[in-house]
């Protein structure tokens, strides 16, 4: 790998051929990648208090953290009891735009998510639903689904 996030490989002929990488294909380079959903509640602490759910951020506004997690405590017994798919709760309550997705955030590698939230993600099996996470964008629940 050179400087500037050019790599290069040879090609049948014995010359050299450069290619390109992305940014997130430079940072999840060597690095193990899963994939995850979640369902973010913002509160007032969140460090953006507006969402595409709430543009304004009132509800955001008004929302203590405890609510937040309180809430999302409830979500996810629901989910655990299998009332809920995990897919519907996130559409219909997440603050992310991944709701739009069912939660989902494809797949990323390390250093890519809030700390906080990739050492989460990371621990869980696949089909593990985690306890409340905390992060400065809110509280999540996370599904590792790869």
């Amino acid at each position: 790998m050179t400087e500037g996030g050019v790599a290069e490989k040879r090609v049948e002929n014995g010359k050299r051929k450069r290619e390109k990488k992305t940014a997130a294909e430079l940072s999840a380079a060597g690095n193990e990648r899963i994939r995850a959903s979640h369902i973010l509640l913002k509160h007032e602490e969140s460090r953006r208090k507006s969402s595409w759910r709430d543009p304004d951020g009132r509800l955001i506004s008004i929302t203590s953290r405890v609510k937040a997690a309180e809430q999302l405590r409830e979500l996810r017994e629901e989910i655990a009891a299998g009332r809920s798919l995990f897919e519907d709760v996130a559409a219909r309550h997440s603050h992310c735009s991944s709701a739009k997705r069912g939660g989902d955030l494809g797949q990323f590698g390390k250093g890519q998510m809030q700390k906080p939230f990739e050492q989460a993600a990371f621990a869980l099996r696949v089909g593990e639903l985690s306890d409340i996470v905390d992060t400065d964008s809110g509280v999540h629940i996370i599904l590792r689904t790869g």
